[in-house]
């Protein structure tokens, strides 16, 4: 069941904006998280949720997609993502959990797609405009991954390859997104 939870979840670009999340589905995603391991239990990353379709359009305008698709990632009026989840570290708490981040991230996004849910995590951020936009205390927190949420609307499939083949992702004439994975044969030593 866990594999295929992971299989499924695949960096979606392409959301159905006449579905958004409601806060309690992503409070639950969030609660689910917070079960996570954190380094010496320090428990210093903190979630900010946007559903909010004004937030969720200035946080869409904070971020850049897919830098490998040249501009072609980025979701258009229609396929926009209709929630996000935003990482962020307490300062007061620690100096930084980037480990921490990463396993909260792939958390909220499993348990996003076990709601029938797609995701992306996102590190190509404008900070300084969350930080004012949003409201966020600079000198408290650090902004560190935004995931984007919301009803998926693209096709995605896993190409096997081997190591030294290109492991660049791409979207086919179809505009089928391709995500090349090494085989566990090839990665192994």
């Amino acid at each position: 069941m866990l594999k295929e939870l992971v299989i499924k979840n695949r960096s979606c670009r392409k959301f159905d904006e006449t579905f958004r999340p409601d806060y309690e589905t992503l409070f639950s995603l969030a609660d689910t998280a917070r079960f996570t391991p954190s380094t010496v239990n320090r428990q210093a990353v903190r979630l900010m949720i946007i559903n909010d379709e004004e937030r969720c359009e200035t946080v869409f305008d904070s971020l850049s997609f897919a830098g490998l698709l040249k501009g072609a990632g980025t979701p258009k009026d229609g396929e926009k993502p209709t929630a996000y989840i935003i990482l962020l570290c307490d300062l007061t708490v620690a100096k930084e959990m980037h480990y921490d981040e990463g396993i909260i991230a792939q958390t909220i996004l499993l348990a996003a797609v076990e709601k029938g849910l797609g995701g992306c995590m996102l590190g190509s951020i404008n900070r300084e405009k969350l930080f004012e936009e949003l409201g966020i205390d600079r000198e408290r927190y650090t902004i560190d991954l935004v995931i984007a949420l919301g009803r998926p609307a693209q096709e995605t499939v896993i190409d096997d390859i081997s190591i030294g083949e290109s492991t660049a992702y791409y979207r086919d004439a179809r505009g089928v997104h391709h995500v090349p994975k090494i085989r566990t044969e090839d990665l192994l030593l």
